[in-house]
């Protein structure tokens, strides 16, 4: 008899753990099923209408010429007269691309100069990460100092990443960055802002007035005042330089070659 109580003591015990470890193991399970949900949550954003979030790409850009064919370019970065000396990495074809809503918004700024008798001169837009890699290894090579007496005659070429000139990221990367000018519609030439594009100095500050003319300076002012008009922010130490307010791609740095 006292065997037979021992047997069905253990035989008790032999089942209640078995299922303590049933319940202990859908337990773990269960916690790992609820992590694995919550990753592929965070792996994709889901829209309103049920599609997944496709992440931003080369096709989200626009070649400026598709969209305003009256507008004229001259690509520094595509050939050789820029502060480099030659060719820039990334720039295969000289085209300018933006985002599709800097490209748009640049559009309506376009089409007012139009209606003044001017319109805009596009010298850089899209800049892949390359591109600015390229001018980063450039800069750091003190003895490069070829194309110095055009574009950095007052400026030790050791300090153009201290005073803003050069950086490792730039805007240009996020797309929806321009550099510009304007142009008459009726002479072709290009309005005198005062200082040449990619001029590393003082005067090409947009609100220098010290050694340009007034009329310089007001052509600055116009060129800010549109480009504000429309969502543009200037960038203080370059006349010619843009962003839009609210661009779509603020932490994204592409890096797709132009072509």
């Amino acid at each position: 008899m006292l065997k037979n109580s021992k047997s069905k003591i253990l035989k008790r015990v032999n089942v209640r753990s078995k299922h303590a470890f049933l319940t202990i193991a859908m337990m773990k399970l269960n916690i790992i099923l609820k992590s694995l949900v919550v990753l592929a949550l965070m792996s994709f954003t889901t829209l309103g209408n049920g599609t997944t979030e496709v992440p931003p790409s080369k096709d989200d850009f626009i070649d400026l010429k598709e969209i305003m064919p009256n507008l004229r370019s001259d690509l520094r970065y595509h050939g050789d007269n820029n502060f480099v000396g030659h060719p820039i990495e990334g720039y295969v074809a000289p085209k300018a691309l933006l985002t599709k809503e800097a490209a748009y918004a640049l559009k309506k700024v376009q089409d007012e100069l139009e209606r003044l008798g001017f319109g805009l001169l596009i010298y850089d837009a899209y800049r892949p990460q390359r591109a600015t890699d390229h001018f980063v290894k450039w800069a750091e090579d003190e003895n490069d100092e070829s194309m110095k007496m055009q574009y950095y005659p007052n400026v030790d070429k050791k300090d153009l990443f201290a005073k803003g000139y050069i950086s490792v990221k730039s805007g240009h990367s996020r797309g929806s960055t321009v550099d510009l000018t304007i142009v008459s519609l009726k002479t072709k030439q290009i309005l005198n802002m005062g200082s040449p594009y990619d001029l590393f100095d003082e005067v090409s500050s947009t609100e220098h007035t010290e050694s340009i003319t007034k009329n310089q300076h007001s052509l600055r002012m116009l060129l800010k005042r549109r480009m504000e008009k429309h969502g543009w922010k200037s960038y203080p130490q370059e006349w010619w330089h843009f962003t839009l307010g609210n661009e779509p791609y603020p932490n994204t740095y592409f890096d797709f070659p132009i072509e």
